[in-house]
């Protein structure tokens, strides 16, 4: 009698069931091994002793990524540190995961909402290498819809009702063209404001941001080179904006009830 055996009682059907084991395990250990490149070796939270496993599911080969015009490469894993944001703070206990604290003013202090993490020190780019986030002027082509309001000009004003100054700009985003960033003269600066936390106020003709108050529009970090930011600079203004959230006033950091 005809039968599909290949082997004693081993069938077609069974060995492609043996076939298909062995490679979705060997898929399982060449993905864990995979996502093991950034934040790896794993560092303990008390110490920063290196975790070195060194065992099949723990281990990658160091892989090199080249990165686009002329920024560079990267080689991961590897032994080399990120260099950490020291946060003005104090653990509320000795054990690891305790919860922390802000020391001085917490709207600087790095925890909470206003943490943050060294980014790279260029600015992000398009496709084609030019400046992704950049003033509308220097967006050819690129202008406010004509149904909606066009910010320039109008008051801002903080979580506070004060006026913290008077957009003077807006920054888009060339890749998704949208408005990234509203560009405020408080008088003694210019500082950009992300566009996220901003409620433009088509009846009054002003700007609000519920985020930080008046006052504090003096110390959101500055940039570096005008007209231009960086990924590092963008981490650091949408951090303080965020850290506004919990900080602003002491009222933010109470229970509701």
């Amino acid at each position: 009698m005809y039968t599909n055996l290949i082997a004693g009682s081993i069938d077609i059907a069974e060995l492609m069931f043996y076939i298909f084991f062995v490679f979705f395990l060997g898929l399982v250990i060449y993905l864990r091994r995979e996502d093991r490149r950034e934040g790896y070796p794993v560092e303990d939270e008390i110490g920063g002793r290196l975790r070195r496993d060194g065992t099949l599911f723990n281990t990658a080969l160091p892989k090199t990524f080249n990165l686009p015009f002329d920024q560079g490469s990267v080689t991961v894993p590897n032994s080399n540190r990120d260099p950490v944001v020291v946060a003005n703070s104090r653990s509320t206990g000795t054990w690891a995961g305790a919860s922390i604290e802000p020391v001085g003013d917490p709207m600087l202090a790095g925890i909470g909402p206003g943490a943050r993490a060294h980014r790279a020190k260029f600015a992000d780019v398009t496709a084609e290498g030019h400046l992704r986030i950049v003033p509308i002027g220097d967006a050819a082509g690129t202008t406010v819809e004509t149904r909606d309001v066009d910010p320039r000009g109008l008051t801002v004003r903080g979580a506070d009702g004060e006026i913290a100054g008077t957009v003077s700009d807006i920054w888009v985003d060339r890749s998704e063209m949208m408005i990234r960033y509203l560009e405020v003269d408080t008088g003694a600066r210019k500082v950009l404001m992300p566009m996220t936390m901003v409620l433009v106020n088509r009846g009054r003709n002003n700007v609000t941001c519920s985020a930080i108050t008046a006052a504090q529009f003096a110390d959101v970090p500055a940039l570096a080179k005008a007209g231009e930011i960086t990924r590092d600079e963008e981490e650091q203004v949408v951090a303080y904006f965020g850290a506004g959230y919990l900080y602003a006033t002491p009222s933010r950091q109470e229970p509701l009830i």
